[in-house]
């Protein structure tokens, strides 16, 4: 009989045993989660890109009417024109990141423009009248920059500097007494230079998302260097410089 028992005992024992290591086989264990991974910004990248661009022309020059007793002016000094338009194109880069948040690049950027702007004046002396119309309009412009930014993982602050070049369709008119005297137009390649800032944001690995601030001057130009049209005398400058605010999308590979 207590052979029996002790059996009995031992096959109970062995029973809970085999039990207990089944019931740990079965406890749950959650799969290990992959952190996400870090935003990385080095590699080429194309896009496109639009905006508004607001600023004025300046004309430095004279424009003069001699009628033989006396000289009168409808220009003399600097005439400052406010000038706006919008504009649209495409870009193309590299970026480098390094240590381990700062990223460098270069872009270069093309765009056709609408930005102009317009002047005119009149002039009464004795009997006689004179006037005349001047403008100047951005057909195209484009940059070559550095960048210079900080990554907080797939948003990149940044600033920006470089080459701005463009090219600038400049006219001017001028009549006495309703004749024409003087009716002359220019456009010229101007090259300058260009800074700002910006923010990149990384939608997905490959897209990501910016708004740029630009300050532009294109420099100055001579619009037309009549000489003297008896009686009339026309020298005149333009300068050109703008600022631009724009949103683009880019495709990094």
């Amino acid at each position: 009989m207590k052979f029996v028992l002790r059996s009995a005992t031992m096959v109970s024992v062995l029973a809970l045993g085999v039990v207990g290591a089944q019931a740990a086989d079965l406890t749950y264990e959650p799969a290990p989660v992959e952190a996400p991974a870090v935003f990385n910004w080095t590699g080429f990248y194309i896009g496109v890109h639009g905006g508004v661009a607001a600023g004025d022309f300046k004309y430095p020059g004279d424009l003069s009417v001699d009628t033989g007793d006396e000289i009168f002016s409808l220009i003399n000094g600097e005439i400052e024109q406010d000038a706006s338009g919008g504009f649209g194109g495409a870009q193309i880069g590299y970026n480098w990141q390094f240590n381990p948040n700062w990223v460098v690049g270069v872009e270069a950027d093309i765009a056709a423009s609408s930005y102009e702007g317009k002047i005119n004046g009149n002039l009464n002396f004795g009997n006689d009248s004179a006037s005349f119309e001047a403008g100047s309009e951005v057909e195209w412009f484009g940059t070559v920059r550095a960048r210079l930014g900080y990554a907080y993982d797939n948003l990149l602050l940044y600033g920006t500097g470089g080459l701005a070049y463009g090219s600038v369709k400049s006219s001017l008119s001028a009549n006495i007494n309703g004749n024409s005297i003087i009716d002359e137009s220019a456009s010229n390649t101007q090259t300058g230079w260009t800074i700002g800032a910006g923010f990149e944001y990384g939608i997905t690995k490959n897209i990501t998302l910016k708004t740029e601030y630009l300050y532009v001057d294109l420099g100055s130009d001579q619009i037309i260097n009549a000489g003297n049209f008896d009686p009339f005398h026309a020298t005149l400058d333009v300068e050109t410089k703008f600022h631009t605010l724009k949103a683009g999308l880019n495709y990094k590979f």
